[in-house]
């Protein structure tokens, strides 16, 4: 598998890039994770408009969903001609709510754009990869995601405070992308996202290979502390994620 990071902002795009969205590859088949505000534009950087061939939405909080919005326009009103609907993972109200963004006038099933499928806990696949989803501890249905592909695994945390169901998805993952977006030691609202400090232990506790960090908020908070905190609970190779970073697993 290949991991190529698109956008890892957390909660609003930042100077240097745009929200959550990561590109996972293996035999010829591309899979993006969440599609975050701004992350259109990186995807164009590291694949064709229409490269790629499934999309997993963990949750539908505008920083994580938001470009599904405008891909739409990419799909349906190609030059060429219109594409093939392209299928979609994501919670129950996705369909509703992209649809929404989209087009808040004219109702409009995005059936010529989109094939749903509505995630529940469970595993299942994606082209080459086996794809594990359970919920996460997070204001919305969201789901943390676990993708094994011949023997390797990438766990991946969504947004969520700490919980069992994260534990259990980054279990013996070869790479564990997880975010961090409070800083310790503030006075942080309980049960919406991990410190740095958080996903350290939870990457000890899981014996992850290697924890990337990701969905920091850098307009409020510190990449350095961020990154302190999670080294004193985590002894393994460590790196906060940019833009466009690609890493093998």
């Amino acid at each position: 598998m290949r991991l190529t990071i698109l956008g890892c902002a957390g909660s609003f795009p930042g100077p240097e890039s745009a929200c959550s969205a990561y590109l996972i590859e293996a035999d010829d088949f591309r899979l993006l994770v969440d599609f975050g505000t701004g992350s259109l534009s990186a995807l164009q950087r590291y694949s064709s408009l229409h490269g790629i061939d499934a999309i997993l939405l963990t949750h539908l909080h505008c920083d994580h969903m938001s470009d599904a919005c405008d891909y739409i326009v990419v799909r349906r009103y190609a030059p060429e001609g219109a594409y093939p609907p392209i299928p979609v993972y994501a919670p129950a109200g996705a369909p509703a709510r992209i649809a929404a963004g989209y087009n808040n006038e004219v109702e409009d099933p995005l059936d010529d754009v989109y094939t749903f499928y509505g995630l529940q806990p469970g595993s299942f696949p994606i082209g080459p990869f086996q794809v594990v989803v359970d919920r996460v501890n997070h204001p919305v249905e969201t789901y943390g995601v676990r993708i094994e592909h011949q023997g390797s695994v990438l766990a991946y945390s969504s947004d969520t405070a700490p919980c069992d169901a994260l534990l259990r998805l980054a279990h013996g993952a070869d790479v564990f992308l997880c975010e961090a977006s409070y800083l310790d030691g503030a006075d942080n609202p309980p049960d919406i996202h991990l410190t740095g400090g958080e996903a350290g232990e939870v990457a000890t506790k899981a014996g992850v290979g290697r924890l990337l960090l990701t969905h920091l908020v850098t307009a409020w908070g510190s990449e350095a502390l961020t990154f302190e905190a999670a080294s004193a609970t985590y002894a393994g190779p460590m790196e906060i994620v940019r833009p466009g970073a690609r890493y093998d697993i």
